[in-house]
């Protein structure tokens, strides 16, 4: 609709006028329309932005989406999945190279590249395009696309390969003995992120059906999961569903502060025909070092998850099974914190470490104090984490204040 409906009496002058003002309106308009347009271009949605259209489908309830997910059965697909993780970390600068001295060198095409547990961090930031495929539970590559090269995790049977063309390195374990499946994989898609969220589906947790979407060509239910606790800085969760198969195409993670989403992924192109089988084939290049694996040194998941929503549904941790001796859990649901404690090691001070250690140290941390006494704060637009100088460690998907009122109660 125009700014101003035409008015027939109006004079030349006033017509004039008319369409000027028109011009200035239509002009803020405009302007603004541009920058968000831009501002959208540039934080990495593509999936979302690829979307169009919201599809009309049969209306669904909450809980018969989440069934339908559940007794999703989807074997064979293949596909490209663009994920963009966002925690706001500072730049490190020139840090890389420090910490680079510090621990000698690295990268240089010793084999230790192609091992999975090496690929994960780099997921943790930035936008990633991965290639996927499935063939059942025997039969799955996931392809890690970088700058003129390729890192690839391929299961074929019992054997599992992890190549990194770029220094040309192979490594080979086996599949776990205890349930045939591969213990190192990348939870990378969106349905492997979806499930991990659905485990909070508790009493601390609204889920609500909002609409639909179209994702990868492909109608889809939109499944949203937002915390009922205050203390959390999980804004809220989206899933996009698809509509007849139930498998997860979209998962989008936003905090609790708003802003752009701290995960984001989602398929762009997604099939479900049968793989060629040629794509889980693997043989060593030659000349590629390949490193063996100990499948029974290999760390295994926790047999419970590892998740905001379900961290208070267990007292403390064996040593050994998955994180730090003498790892306990405080409270439930999307407000739950682990603790533990250092041995009365705190954290130095950027002055005490100097150099671009120091800065990095004195950006990430806050300082904070309470009945505890004193620590420092260290922040992500997800989790954050109290150490304080006697050694004791407070970490979680919760705030600042929620973390300073943990340790003040444990004192």
């Amino acid at each position: 609709m125009a700014p101003y409906e035409s008015d027939d009496s109006a004079t030349a002058a006033d017509a004039e006028e008319l369409r000027s003002a028109r011009r200035r309106k239509a002009a803020r308009y405009v302007v603004p329309a541009t920058v968000v347009g831009i501002a959208a271009a540039t934080i990495g949605l593509v999936p979302a932005l690829a979307d169009s259209g919201d599809p009309d489908l049969p209306k669904i309830s909450a809980q018969e989406l989440i069934e339908k997910i559940a007794a999703s059965d989807v074997q064979q697909l293949s596909g490209t999945v663009k994920i963009t993780t966002d925690l706001g970390l500072p730049d490190l600068g020139g840090l890389e190279s420090s910490l680079g001295s510090a621990a000698g060198p690295s990268g240089s095409g010793d084999g230790s590249s192609a091992d999975p547990s090496t690929k994960l961090t780099e997921l943790a930031s930035g936008t990633h395009t991965l290639r996927v495929a499935s063939d059942g539970e025997d039969k799955q590559k996931v392809s890690l696309l970088e700058d003129a090269a390729e890192y690839s995790l391929i299961h074929n049977g019992k054997d599992v390969w992890g190549y990194d063309s770029k220094s040309n390195s192979v490594f080979h374990t086996t599949a776990s003995e205890r349930d045939g499946k591969q213990k190192e994989e990348l939870p990378a898609t969106p349905k492997d992120l979806a499930e991990e969220a659905l485990k909070a589906a508790d009493k601390t947790t609204s889920v609500t059906v909002d609409g639909t979407a179209q994702v990868a060509g492909r109608d889809a239910y939109r499944l949203v999961i937002r915390p009922k606790d205050e203390g959390s800085t999980v804004g809220q969760i989206t899933v996009a569903v698809d509509s007849k198969t139930g498998l997860p195409l979209k998962f989008t993670l936003t905090p609790a502060s708003g802003g752009s989403a701290v995960v984001d992924a989602g398929f762009t192109q997604v099939s479900f025909a049968k793989p060629a089988a040629s794509t889980f084939d693997f043989t060593p290049p030659k000349g590629a070092k390949v490193e063996e694996g100990d499948a029974a040194k290999a760390p295994e998941r926790s047999e419970r998850s590892e998740h905001p929503g379900d961290l208070g549904k267990g007292s403390a941790h064996e040593p050994g099974k998955g994180g730090p001796e003498g790892l306990n859990v405080i409270g439930d649901g999307w407000d739950s914190i682990a603790t533990f404690d250092t041995g009365g090691q705190g954290v130095p001070s950027g002055s005490e470490v100097g150099g671009d250690v120091g800065g990095f140290l004195d950006s990430l941390g806050d300082k904070a104090s309470g009945k505890f006494g004193e620590g420092t704060v260290f922040k992500t637009r997800l989790i954050n984490a109290l150490i304080t100088d006697d050694g004791k460690v407070y970490v979680g998907a919760v705030t600042k204040d929620a973390l300073v009122k943990a340790a003040d109660a444990a004192k």
